[in-house]
């Protein structure tokens, strides 16, 4: 096999590796919007898909703050924000949101988006709650008992989410006051002998007063024993389990708990118990969030969007598309046909990186495009030239490959240079933008230095060159 072979083999299995790439987004876009909806929740996206961002396909948009003041003096702010970040984003993973962005904005900021999520109050439930699960001994003494009787004659013991202060002056020491359901009071010990952080895994089950869902939780190996021992110590007591300072259900203990598992019931919904499995699987935040900025995007802002910016793409490589074929004639065929590859290539490697498309990413395919016909360009006229002064086809074709190599190298460089600093430190659609410039930038150069080449030389040997020229 020639060298001349070696390489268009090679070009053939980047073209059939490139529709296979592509393939899945194209069958998957034709996919009614509903039906995409389904195959989402059922986990059955492509593996390789060009996805599209919040500003394409409408959803959520969060600007959230730390609270700072309820952290850990202990923890680090910056080791807090990270801890966060994760904890948001496996929560996010498990309710299935597809190419979620969720970044560090400042000093205590994180940027959540979640396109295809429309349902703000669902999604603020998702990532707001701080999930501090925590399990008490309720206290029945006596001293308890008369102390519950006095608080409730004050009618309302909370202010707000708060114990009121004539409430507190009522609660035992050792004890605090929490909340349960329907209007419910509990006085638990301070002391709390399990937390959450010790879950191995949270599940929804159905089961509980009425088959309405549950949330079954699992210990890990280690705290299992412990519970096992908290159990046989405070049998016939009851134990409340506490969620976010609300007690969701006190059950009694009636024999030694064995194997860490148990139930959380509180007449929840089918998401509720979803979403409260989903926080106790990814554990607790640092600290409480609060979202400081909050918009949606709508679906139809979206396809607006894709529809204009594909309507105008379509006019401008058109017009490219014209000028090269009668200015340049047989070359600017071959120069065409780099700048469809280029684009046909590009995005191939935007559904291998499972990359997400936004405005800004459709701005650096337009730049893409211009530095793409910046290079044809070049070439092209290099070639004119020598064809002017008289050398043959092939001779000329070498020349002006040769003679521009430096301006492309040059441009392309500098262009990498750029598109790699903003992938470095921007953020959000600024890192969308670096990555299908990068991605476009290479690409351009193998479609314009290397693939017109191969074009060229395949012409030449037919024999044509030197009268189209």
């Amino acid at each position: 096999m020639t060298k001349t072979q070696t390489k268009w083999l090679g070009v053939l299995a980047l073209i059939v590796g490139s529709f296979f790439l592509l393939f899945p987004s194209i069958n998957w876009y034709q996919l009614d919007a509903s039906e995409r909806t389904k195959l989402e929740l059922l986990r059955e996206r492509p593996k390789w898909l060009v996805n599209l961002g919040l500003d394409l396909k409408g959803g959520t948009h969060m600007v959230m703050e730390l609270d700072i003041d309820k952290l850990d003096p202990k923890i680090p702010l910056a080791e807090a924000m990270q801890q966060a970040i994760e904890i948001l984003r496996n929560r996010i993973d498990q309710f299935g949101v597809a190419e979620p962005l969720i970044a560090r904005q400042g000093a205590r900021w994180i940027v959540v988006q979640l396109p295809g999520i429309s349902n703000s109050a669902q999604a603020k439930e998702l990532v707001g709650k701080t999930a501090l699960l925590q399990f008490r001994m309720v206290d029945d003494s006596e001293r308890a008992r008369t102390a519950m009787n006095k608080i409730l004659e004050l009618g309302s013991p909370f202010d707000g989410v708060k114990v009121s202060s004539a409430a507190a002056k009522l609660v035992p020491a050792g004890l605090e006051l929490y909340k349960g359901k329907e209007s419910a009071l509990y006085l638990l010990s301070k002391e709390v002998p399990l937390t959450g952080a010790l879950l191995d895994s949270a599940k929804v089950e159905t089961g509980g007063e009425y088959g309405l869902p549950v949330v079954a939780f699992k210990f890990k190996p280690e705290a299992a024993a412990k519970f096992a021992a908290l159990t046989a110590a405070n049998i016939g007591k009851n134990m409340a389990i506490v969620l976010d300072d609300n007690v969701f259900s006190a059950p009694v203990i009636k024999g030694r708990i064995s194997g860490g598992s148990g139930i959380i019931e509180g007449q929840f919904t089918s998401e509720d118990a979803k979403s409260l499995a989903i926080v106790l699987r990814a554990g607790a935040l640092p600290a409480p969030v609060r979202i400081i900025e909050e918009r949606t995007v709508g679906p139809s802002l979206g396809e607006d969007s894709i529809r204009k910016g594909f309507t105008a793409a379509s006019v401008g490589v058109g017009l490219i598309l014209v000028f090269f074929a009668v200015y340049y004639r047989a070359g600017g065929m071959i120069a065409n046909i780099a700048i469809v590859a280029n684009l046909f290539f590009l995005f191939a490697l935007m559904a291998y990186l499972k990359a997400t498309l936004t405005l800004p990413g459709i701005a650096g395919l337009a730049l893409n495009i211009a530095m793409a016909v910046d290079a044809n360009v070049l070439i092209l006229e290099r070639i004119k030239e020598e064809l002017a002064k008289g050398r043959p086809m092939k001779l000329a074709v070498a020349a002006g490959y040769d003679q521009s190599a430096s301006a492309i190298i040059d441009s392309n460089l500098t262009l990498l240079i750029a598109s790699a600093l903003l992938f470095q430190f921007g953020t959000g659609p600024i890192k969308g933008f670096a990555v299908t410039l990068t991605g476009g930038n290479i690409i351009s150069m193998f479609t314009a230095t290397i693939l017109t080449r191969m074009l060229y030389e395949a012409w030449m040997l037919g024999g044509d060159a030197e009268a189209a020229a």
